[in-house]
């Protein structure tokens, strides 16, 4: 075991020793001990680790961006579906465990997801705050193993520390860990990354492809997204490893096929047509990959400056051909260019096909009822952020290397040459600092956008208020505000919200009858 699976198994053992410690003095108050010995073992083996300092900072700015969501309720967007209405999740009777392995949940296969909230409500009851704290305990681990593999890839810590810090903290994760019923995501994620490291590490093992199948299969139980994994895999070992196509595609025969029971068996529940916004489900498919190019474009723009984010989004479908045209033109070049570079610089293809293979299963080639979404950037950010991170580094090592050229012409000019070594160094290190500077400025300005974006989850009414002023075109927005004003006691303003949706959001039929038919239960009601 090298040094960064050393530092991934200690990170997941400390997170799970501290979550069932916490969890034990949850369930018995008289417990003083604020600590158990597993959590204290955990955290003497890992400070002794090189990148002991590296994680903790991270988990440090994990939590104290997120912490606030303890206080924060359910929304009653899928988390009624998940929590409150779920009677798998009230215990751990067979009839249930046999539920959460069969069953599908709001048009998901996602045993594992289901498992983990079971997990949650045996600890926490129906109390929020305990699934929040998972939420951010998932995210947490997320990156610490994004550090881990980052590293493993670049060799450079910097890079990966700056990676993962945007990738938690970042205000396009809000979606992600603010939701309770994002656990999918951040439990996937958690085990796509366990599974990337093992396979993509330098020096391979007898055991690797058996915990890469492993972890894999615990991903695809969380969630379908990680079907793309093998494709992923298998792009590194052609364009990083070297190897020839045909021995890397053998290796990825077992997860491929995995992926594509997975595929199939959740193919029929995520071609559903309930909820969301429907309005892009009967467009032709070149039509889809025209609004995708837009969708891509935008994406970047989020992760650049993340203003106006949303719960729902409603992008154009039509008189998009400027823009669409633009982005397949920025996409193409970028994409000849990483091509060009492949031999030199690998990594910036495996990134970009990455990007775009994590993105895949959501540019509705398979038909789902949204077009875009902030949580479909989770794992994705994370080939932008490091890409953005070693540009940084990289930028600062070249500004060293030309330094280092010129500096036997300044010594060999000077009246004073023994003084120049001296200032030339005292440049380079104030380069160094300047370059940290304005890593950590980027960090700290996605905490302030974070934290101020972040009361935006608090509740259903802070959600759907916020989502109103960003989308009121939207039917499906609409409805959500009646239901929610409706559960507060408000149900003549709910109606009057319904009546909105029917005037000015030309809602589909099938919103239509469903607002119809509340408006006569309301009625009959009142």
């Amino acid at each position: 075991m090298d040094r960064n699976d050393q530092a991934a198994w200690w990170m997941l053992h400390l997170i799970n020793a501290h979550w069932l410690a916490c969890c034990r003095i949850q369930l018995s108050p008289s417990n003083s001990t604020p600590h158990s010995s597993a959590v204290l073992f955990a955290m003497m083996a890992l400070r002794r680790h090189v990148n002991f300092w590296p994680i903790v900072s991270l988990i440090a700015l994990c939590v104290f961006v997120f912490w606030p969501t303890l206080q924060y309720d359910y929304v009653n967007w899928d988390d009624p579906a998940y929590i409150w209405f779920n009677e798998l999740i009230t215990s751990w009777s067979l009839a249930n465990l046999s539920g959460i392995a069969t069953e599908t949940v709001t048009r998901n296969y996602a045993p594992l997801t289901i498992l983990s909230y079971l997990i949650d409500h045996t600890f926490w009851g129906m109390n929020p705050g305990g699934y929040h704290f998972s939420n951010i305990l998932l995210h947490a681990l997320n990156g610490a193993l994004v550090f881990v593999l980052i590293r493993q890839l670049t060799g450079n810590r910097a890079t990966a520390w700056l990676t993962a810090a945007l990738f938690l903290i970042h205000p396009i994760q809000l979606e992600t860990v603010a939701w309770i019923s994002s656990r999918k995501g951040l439990l996937s994620g958690a085990f796509m990354l366990a599974a990337v490291i093992v396979r993509t590490r330098k020096e391979r093992r007898a055991a690797d492809d058996a915990w890469y199948i492993g972890w894999l299969a615990a991903a695809l139980l969380s969630k379908a997204l990680a079907v793309v994994v093998p494709p992923i895999v298998l792009l590194y070992d052609v364009l990083v490893r070297r190897e020839r196509f045909a021995d890397a595609f053998v290796r990825q025969v077992i997860p491929g096929f995995l992926s594509l029971l997975l595929l199939l068996h959740t193919m029929g529940a995520q071609n559903s047509v309930l909820g969301g916004v429907r309005g892009h489900m009967s467009l032709p498919l070149w039509q889809i990959l025209v609004v995708d190019m837009t969708i891509l474009a935008r994406y970047i723009r989020m992760m650049c400056w993340p203003s106006d984010l949303c719960v729902l989004y409603d992008p154009p479908t039509s008189g998009i051909f400027i823009p669409a045209a633009l982005s397949t033109l920025a996409w193409g070049v970028f994409t000849c260019w990483t091509w060009r570079r492949r031999h030199q610089q690998p990594l910036l293809l495996l990134g970009l096909a990455a990007f775009l293979l994590l993105l895949f299963p959501v540019l509705n080639f398979f038909r789902i009822t949204t077009l875009m979404n902030d949580r479909y950037l989770n794992l994705p950010s994370i080939a932008f952020f490091a890409l953005f991170a070693s540009m940084l580094h990289q930028g600062t090592a070249l500004c060293v290397e030309r330094l280092g050229r010129i500096a036997p012409k300044i010594t060999s000019t000077s009246h004073s040459p023994s003084i120049m070594p001296a200032l030339l160094q005292g440049w380079i290190t104030s380069q160094r600092i300047l370059s940290t500077t304005l890593a950590l400025a980027t960090v700290v300005a996605a905490i302030a956008v974070t934290r101020s974006h972040l009361p935006v989850w608090q509740d259903s009414l802070t959600l759907w208020s916020h989502t109103r002023v960003n989308a009121p075109q939207l039917a499906v927005v609409r409805i959500q505000m009646a239901l929610t004003l409706d559960e507060r006691g408000y149900t003549e303003e709910a109606m009057r919200e319904l009546l909105t949706a029917l005037r000015d959001c030309d809602p589909d039929e099938g919103d239509e009858q469903r607002i119809q038919l509340m408006l006569e239960e309301w009625s009959m009601a009142m």
